[in-house]
């Protein structure tokens, strides 16, 4: 790495992130099931018929998994708790045990001297929910609240910062329309109740976290830089589409109190009752606003129903997830979520990193790539700084390879290899150059 600490602010953080299912282990500890159990069980869903059953075995690791964050002088930890873990039928009893470990976590962290980010929910779903209608359901705001409370009463007065819900695009549209993931649903009826429900449900959060007397509370939503695939208007609009869809529609409800226009063309006739009343519930006020950045897209028209778009491959390097690696567009959307909606709000890239098909050799694991994708993202936020946008953190997903969703074990975004045959975990050549660069 060429940068040090020295080229950003004093108070500017850099952290690492990782979440409860895809390294946890979910099988022990008395978690109940979730929907990516149940979706991993269905033939075909995830790669090599692959689940989260075991995962990293974060769940006994978590002393050697802290012991790598604090080496590598992060100052800040952001990790997911499991709604399962918590609540095994999503309401109703605890789980002791799950809530000890959590504590055994953040005490941990603190321990090393890191600061506890926690993310409420990162698609975890309890089973029993799901039978229940799960994100379609509008009851699911309350259920989140209470889980919400029943884990923060346990470890709320040690938590540094808070979001509700990661990314609840993927949440709602990637999961419900799309059906890339659990509960893998292709219904545009609900997808559009998600997206309103996964919303409420982060309000109610909000008002049972300030009720608990707690702060430093955020949001985390994910974000592509989307331009027109050619010179079409037809394009054009595909690309605004896309971008109400997946840039606007969240980040306009918490910030400016509605949902935009080209996304509510195919949606409204979808959405629950009375939904434009609700966003005073929705738009409770924030301590800051984080934002996940990968990748740009280039998008056309495409003939059919709504939205009428596809995606078209670009020029561009690509990840191992085939993903365009494009930082600038990290400083635009950075500008824009400043501009257009927090304006003046402090800033967090909560998740910025890429997959490699990373292997160990004589020399260790050696992910130049890898290295040279966080300097250059690293560069367009001091960019986005040099013009006045208030960014405060930076955190690198993520720690660990881990169980990539409908990827399984294949796709490997960690700054540390692990075996998922014997779990030894492996610095990488990344892990490395960023403990240098971190050294105070």
């Amino acid at each position: 790495m060429t940068f040090s600490r020295a080229d950003f602010p004093k108070d500017f953080l850099f952290g690492v992130a990782t979440s409860a299912y895809q390294i946890e282990g979910h099988a022990a500890g008395g978690a109940g099931r979730t929907h990516w159990d149940d979706f991993a069980a269905v033939p075909g869903n995830v790669a090599h018929a692959e689940h989260g059953g075991r995962a990293c075995d974060h769940y006994h690791r978590w002393e050697e998994d802290l012991d790598l964050v604090r080496d590598a002088g992060f100052d800040c930890y952001r990790f997911s708790a499991s709604w399962a873990r918590v609540m095994p039928e999503g309401r109703g009893r605890v789980n002791a045990e799950g809530l000890a470990f959590y504590d055994r976590l953040v005490d941990g962290m603190l321990e090393r001297g890191l600061k506890p980010s926690l993310t409420l929910y990162h698609w975890e779903m309890p089973s029993a929910l799901l039978d229940l209608g799960g994100w379609r359901n509008r009851d699911v705001a309350g259920w989140f609240a209470d889980y919400t409370e029943a884990l923060m009463r346990r470890i709320g007065d040690r938590i540094w910062a808070t979001a509700p819900v990661n990314e609840p695009w993927c949440v709602a549209w990637l999961s419900h329309f799309l059906g890339h993931h659990a509960p893998g649903v292709r219904d545009i009826r609900a997808a559009a109740r998600a997206m309103h429900h996964v919303l409420l449900a982060h309000g109610s959060a909000i008002e049972a976290l300030r009720g608990l007397g707690l702060g430093n509370l955020g949001a985390v939503c994910n974000f592509e830089h989307v331009i027109p695939a050619d010179g079409s208007e037809a394009s054009a609009a595909a690309a605004r589409r896309h971008d109400a869809i997946l840039n606007r529609w969240f980040v306009s409800a918490l910030f400016n109190r509605q949902y935009p226009a080209e996304a509510l063309e195919g949606l409204a006739p979808h959405l629950p009752e009375g939904w434009e009343k609700d966003f005073d519930h929705i738009a409770r006020p924030l301590d800051w606003f984080g934002l996940n950045y990968y990748t740009r897209k280039l998008v056309c028209a495409e003939p059919g129903p709504w939205p009428g778009l596809r995606e078209v491959e670009g020029p561009l390097a690509r990840t191992q997830m085939g993903w365009e690696i494009y930082p600038d567009g990290l400083a635009e959307i950075l500008r824009r979520i400043h501009e257009g909606y927090t304006r003046g709000l402090p800033l967090m890239v909560t998740e910025n990193g890429m997959a490699s098909a990373d292997r160990i050799g004589a020399g260790g694991v050696q992910d130049s790539a890898r290295i040279a994708f966080i300097e250059e993202h690293l560069a367009a936020v001091r960019r986005a700084q040099a013009e006045g946008v208030p960014v405060q953190a930076y955190h690198v997903w993520s720690l660990l390879d881990n169980f990539e969703w409908s990827f399984g074990y294949e796709k490997r975004f960690g700054l540390v290899h692990v075996d998922f045959q014997n779990l030894q975990r492996t610095p990488k050549a990344s892990y490395h150059a960023l403990a240098r660069a971190l050294a105070r």
